[in-house]
């Protein structure tokens, strides 16, 4: 089971980028997905998460600029990040409670992507 991010890249301030993130392997369930984000020195923060009954939840400093959705046919969750601020530059993670067969047995696993860098700059 893997999380796959992409979408990352250079925005200049005020402007927009789109994560995506797919989860990929024999899963049968995802509970709650989310998106994390990490400075170099700093803990990994919450930036926003939402549940498999589409309830949403964000971080203060980013509520009103981005938004998190899922689509649980295609096993993704992307992030639209509108009005972006050059403190919103970090390493951004998909996290998801997913149930999969691994080794022909359910487990019930909590998986991280690879991370993907956004960096707001001009």
């Amino acid at each position: 089971v893997q999380l796959v991010e992409s979408g990352g890249g250079l925005v200049q301030p005020g402007g927009s980028l789109r994560l995506s993130c797919v989860a990929s392997g024999k899963i049968f369930s995802i509970n709650i997905m989310g998106w994390y984000r990490q400075v170099p020195g700093e803990q990994r923060e919450l930036v926003a998460s939402i549940s498999p009954g589409g309830t949403t939840n964000y971080a203060d400093s980013v509520k009103g600029r981005f938004t998190i959705s899922r689509d649980d046919a295609e096993n993704t969750a992307d992030l639209q990040m509108n009005s972006l601020k050059p403190e919103d530059t970090a390493v951004y993670y998909c996290n998801a409670g997913v149930g999969a067969v691994v080794g022909g047995s359910p487990r019930y696993l909590e998986v991280w992507g690879q991370g993907t860098l956004v960096t707001v700059s001009s």
